[in-house]
C-alpha cells in the first residue's frame, strides 16, 4: 500500500463486500454444472506463435494444474480462417459461465505479419460443450463511431459482473499517439454482440500504457493484473470492490518474478485449494513462467514443478469436471503419456454420497439422488439430482431442494435422501424424504427433477419406544407390490419402520416398529422385493472407516422379522484395487427385467484412503451389477473402477 489512507479504504471495501460475497456463495448450489468441489482437472487455451499457422486456438489438459499435455497433437481446435476477419487469432481467454455449463471465449482478431497496429476487431465465442463454438466478430472501428484513429484492439477477456448481472468484456485499445487503455462493454445475452459504447475500465494514474488486463474475483475484491506496456514491461496489480466504479487502488511494485520482459498474465485458482497460480509469457525467451500465491500479492516461482509438452503463448486456464475431460479426450484423443482416471466408476462427477436411485415411469429416465458431499463435517445444505437414459452418462439437473431457502425447520446437514414415484389421480407424483438437522422431512413435486416443496415440518423427529441412542436419519421408502402399502424406514444405530398414510407425507404412528436386525446394523437401510422375498440391505461400521460395508437380511414381510443369512456380507473394500469405504447403497431393478444394480458410495479414488476422517465426507458414487443365486441369496458384489 502507498499509505495508511489507502490501506484503510481497502479494508472498508473488503468488509462491505464480504457480506455480498457470502450471499453469492450461498447460491452456488444452484449451478447446473459442477461445483468447485467436483472439479477434476484443467483446460489450458493458448496460441503458439507469430507465424500465421500458429495464430490459432489450441487446447491442453491437466489433472493437477502443474502437468499439461496438448490435445489434438498440439494442432488448433478451431480454424482461424473460419472465425476471424484477419485469418489469425491470438490471446485466447476462456471462462466458465455462472450457470456452470456454458463457456465463453474471446480472442484478438489479428495476424502479427500485418503489423502490431493492424487489427481493429475481437471475436466472441460461446459453447455448451467446449467442442462446438458459435462465434461473432466485433470490429470496434466499424461497430462504433468516434474511433477513426483506432490503432489496435488487443487481448480481450471476460468476467461476470455480479452488480450488473452481465458478462463484461474488457480489452486494451490505443488511439493515435495516446496510451493503451483498458476499456469494457457488456455482452448481450447470447454473447454475440456488445451492448452500449466502450467505456474506460482502467488507466494507470501515471497516464502510461496498460495492456493484457486479467481480472480475478477473491473475497469480494477484483484483482486486476496488467502489463505496463512501454513502461517497465512488467505485471502490476490494482484492486477494487466494484468493477465500474473507477475506484482502483494501484499496488506498488511488479508481480512477475523475473527481470525479463513479460506479457499475457493470467491467474487461476487451483482446484480444492487456497492457492492461486499466476502465469505469464516471457516472450523474449520463448518460455512461460508459473508462480504460486495464496494472497495474490506475494508470489514464488514454481517452474520446476510445472511440465508442458508444448510452448504456449498468452493463454488462460479454467477448471474441468471429469465428464468434461472425458468429452475433450473423446474428441481430440488422450495425449501421449497421459493417464486420466476417466472410468465407469464413479458414475457422478465430484463428491457425492448416500445415493438413492429411481426409474421414472413418467419421464422414462433413471435418476440418482445423493448427498452433496465434499463439505467439512458433512456440512452440505442442498440436494441435487442427476438423470440418465442409459445408466452411463449422467446429467446434472441442478439443485432440487435447498435447506437454507426451502426448509426453515432444518437448514443444515442435508443428508441421505430417498424418493418414490406414486400414481395419484391419474398422474405420477414424487415424494422425496430427506435428512435435515438430524430429522427427516418430506417434499413433493410433479416431476422427478422438482421443484420440490417441503411439507413445512419434520416427518420424523422422535425416537421409537425403547430406543435411547442413535439418530433420526437415513430414510428409505418402499412400496410393497403385494399389499400396495408404502413404508418408511429410518435410523442410525437402530432400524425403525412405519406405514405411510395414503397422502405419503404423514405416517401412521401406531405402526412404528423397531426392526434392528443385529449388532452389525449401523445405518443406511434399503428394501427391495424379489420373487416373494423382501431383502433388507444396510451399512456396517462408520462411513469414515475403510471397512464401511454392506450386509443384508431377508423377510417374508416388509415389517420383519429379518432373517440373517450365514454369509450376508455382500459389499466390502478391495484394497488390492484401492477401493475403500463401500457402503450406504440403494438398488435399481431395470423395469420388466430380473436385472439389478447396486448404487453405493466409497472413498474417493485414489486419494481418499490418505485423507483420514475427511475421507468420510469426500466420497464418490459408484454402480455395479447385483446378482442372485438360484436359492435367492445375494452374491457378493465385485466393486469396480
Amino acid at each position: 500500500m502507498k499509505n495508511k489512507k489507502e490501506l484503510k479504504m481497502l479494508l472498508v471495501l473488503f468488509c462491505l463486500s464480504l457480506v455480498g460475497s457470502m450471499l453469492h456463495a450461498q447460491g452456488e448450489g444452484y449451478r447446473y454444472g459442477p461445483a468447485e468441489k467436483d472439479y477434476a482437472g484443467y483446460l489450458f487455451a493458448y496460441f503458439k506463435g507469430n507465424a500465421v499457422a500458429d495464430e490459432a486456438v489450441c487446447f491442453a489438459i491437466s489433472t493437477d494444474g502443474y502437468h499439461y499435455r496438448a490435445l489434438n497433437n498440439n494442432r488448433p481446435i478451431l480454424d482461424s480462417k473460419q472465425i476471424s476477419s484477419t485469418g489469425g487469432v491470438r490471446d485466447p481467454h476462456i471462462l466458465r459461465g455462472e450457470d456452470g455449463k456454458s463457456f465463453y471465449m474471446v480472442l484478438t482478431d489479428m495476424t502479427s505479419a500485418k503489423g502490431w497496429d493492424s487489427n481493429r476487431a475481437m471475436i466472441l465465442l460461446k459453447s455448451e460443450d467446449l467442442i462446438n463454438w458459435k462465434h461473432s466478430i466485433i470490429n470496434i472501428q466499424k461497430r462504433y463511431q468516434g474511433h477513426a484513429d483506432l490503432k489496435r484492439v488487443w487481448a480481450p477477456q471476460t468476467i461476470f459482473d455480479p452488480t450488473a448481472g452481465k458478462y463484461m468484456v474488457y480489452w486494451s485499445m490505443q488511439h493515435g499517439d495516446g496510451p493503451d487503455i483498458i476499456y469494457y462493454a457488456y455482452a448481450n445475452e447470447n454473447f454475440t454482440d456488445l451492448e452500449g459504447e466502450p467505456k474506460v475500465l482502467f488507466s494507470p494514474k501515471n497516464g502510461k500504457s496498460c495492456i493484457d488486463g486479467d481480472i480475478i474475483h477473491k473475497n469480494g475484491l477484483f484483482y486486476l493484473f496488467y502489463k505496463t506496456e512501454g513502461d517497465g514491461n512488467g505485471i502490476r496489480l490494482a484492486l477494487t470492490d466494484a468493477l465500474t466504479a473507477n475506484k482502483w487502488i494501484e499496488q506498488p511494485g511488479y508481480k512477475q518474478q523475473t527481470k525479463d520482459a513479460v506479457e499475457g498474465s493470467s491467474v487461476f485458482k487451483l482446484n480444492n485449494s487456497d492457492k492461486y497460480i499466476l502465469m505469464y509469457d516471457v516472450y523474449g525467451k520463448g518460455k512461460y513462467q508459473f508462480c504460486e500465491s495464496v494472497d495474490l500479492d506475494r508470489f514464488r516461482v514454481i517452474d520446476e514443478e510445472v511440465e508442458m509438452d508444448f510452448h504456449p503463448r498468452h493463454g488462460s486456464i479454467i477448471p474441468l469436471s471429469r465428464s468434461e475431460l472425458t468429452r475433450l479426450t473423446a474428441k481430440w484423443g488422450l495425449p501421449t503419456g497421459m493417464q486420466l482416471t476417466l472410468k465407469k466408476n464413479p458414475v457422478l462427477d465430484g463428491f457425492y454420497a448416500d445415493p438413492d436411485v429411481l426409474y421414472s415411469n413418467k419421464t422414462k429416465k433413471y435418476y440418482i439422488y445423493p448427498t452433496s458431499d465434499g463439505f467439512d463435517g458433512w456440512g452440505g445444505y442442498y440436494f441435487k439430482t442427476f438423470s440418465s437414459t442409459d445408466l452411463k452418462d449422467w446429467k446434472d439437473e441442478g439443485v432440487i431442494l435447498d435447506l437454507k431457502k426451502d426448509v426453515p425447520w432444518g437448514t443444515r446437514h442435508a443428508w441421505a435422501p430417498t424418493i418414490t414415484e406414486k400414481k395419484m389421480k391419474g398422474d405420477y407424483r414424487y415424494f422425496y424424504y430427506f435428512t435435515a438437522a438430524q430429522k427427516i422431512g418430506v417434499a413433493v413435486a410433479d416431476l422427478p427433477t422438482g421443484p420440490f416443496k417441503d411439507a413445512g415440518k419434520p416427518l420424523i423427529d422422535f425416537k421409537p419406544d425403547g430406543v435411547k441412542g442413535g439418530q433420526e436419519i437415513d430414510p428409505a421408502v418402499f412400496n410393497d407390490p403385494k399389499s400396495g402399502k408404502s413404508y418408511l424406514y429410518w435410523g442410525n444405530g437402530y432400524l425403525a419402520v412405519a406405514e405411510l398414510n395414503k397422502d405419503m407425507i404423514s405416517i401412521n404412528k401406531k405402526t412404528v416398529k423397531v426392526l434392528t436386525p443385529d449388532q452389525t446394523f449401523r445405518e443406511g437401510v434399503y428394501v427391495i422385493y424379489r420373487k416373494g422375498t423382501y431383502y433388507f440391505l444396510w451399512s456396517e461400521d462408520d462411513t469414515r472407516s475403510e471397512n464401511y460395508r454392506v450386509r443384508y437380511g431377508t423377510s417374508t414381510s416388509p415389517c420383519g422379522p429379518i432373517n440373517i443369512p450365514e454369509n450376508n456380507l455382500i459389499l466390502a473394500k478391495d484394497a488390492a484395487h484401492g477401493i475403500y469405504g463401500t457402503g450406504h447403497n440403494s438398488v435399481l431393478q431395470i423395469p420388466g427385467k430380473d436385472e439389478w444394480y447396486i448404487v453405493y458410495h466409497r472413498f474417493n479414488y485414489p486419494n481418499g484412503i490418505t485423507m483420514g476422517d475427511a475421507a468420510g465426507y469426500n466420497r464418490e458414487v459408484c454402480m455395479d451389477p447385483l446378482f442372485f443365486d438360484d436359492q435367492g441369496n445375494i452374491l457378493p458384489v465385485v466393486p469396480t473402477h
